[in-house]
């Protein structure tokens, strides 16, 4: 089990927009934590693996800037990584929560990106899983998640999206009088590896010919912007 903590190691935070699946095109404010243990070969944020690299910052510190951000009109704190779930994030979610909460407003709404090979730690108002090939996800995600995004890279991307839904439609039959899994609320997207043209190819004709699922693209990198 993963210490309780009130120290991230924190590789950068920012104010931009949400550039992929659900919630593409909102304001938002990126908490990036250091440490990943599943290693895609194709990660775009490879510098975040090594948690020695970054430096120990309290939660207090960093909710002061989330808190700025809430100020100029971000609407939700994305907490991503790295793998996020590395750590212990309990603390951290109930300070946000605590220490965002007005008189005159609610509580900043926390979502987090993980590959879900972690156990869950924290509470989040969105949960998008991006799966992988060779690190299966844990059921509690397939589960509780609100987005599945898939990269594609090659055909064997797409095989694993289609196992994944089927995973997921299994997990629904076996909570369906469960709380919890709501089969309708699961948005299923494949999401082309950055400059691969065999991916966007595939991912554009899988979509075409399967309604369930939608395409999901890096807007913020077209835009240029973090």
């Amino acid at each position: 089990m993963k210490k309780m903590t009130n120290f991230l190691p924190l590789v950068e935070q920012f104010h931009s927009l949400q550039g992929e699946g659900y919630h593409a095109g909102k304001s938002a404010f990126f908490v990036r934590l250091a440490g990943c243990k599943v290693g895609c070969s194709w990660c775009d944020t490879k510098y975040s693996w090594e948690e020695k690299k970054y430096p120990s910052v309290s939660i207090e510190k960093i909710i002061d800037h989330i808190k700025i951000a809430r100020e100029k009109g971000a609407s939700f704190c994305v907490i991503t990584g790295g793998e996020p779930l590395q750590h212990n994030l309990d603390n951290f979610c109930k300070a946000i929560k605590k220490m965002t909460m007005g008189e005159e407003q609610n509580s900043m709404k926390i979502h987090i990106e993980t590959s879900g090979v972690n156990s869950i730690s924290g509470s989040f108002d969105w949960i998008t899983l991006s799966p992988k090939r060779h690190s299966p996800p844990k059921n509690y995600f397939l589960k509780n998640c609100n987005e599945i995004k898939i990269i594609i890279n090659e055909i064997e991307d797409i095989e694993f999206a289609i196992q994944i839904k089927k995973e997921t439609l299994k997990q629904y039959q076996l909570s369906k009088s469960k709380k919890g899994l709501k089969k309708e609320d699961k948005i299923f997207y494949l999401q082309p590896a950055w400059n691969n043209k065999n991916g966007f190819s595939l991912a554009i004709d899988f979509v075409k010919n399967n309604p369930d699922w939608k395409l999901s693209l890096q807007t913020h990198k077209y835009l240029k912007i973090r």
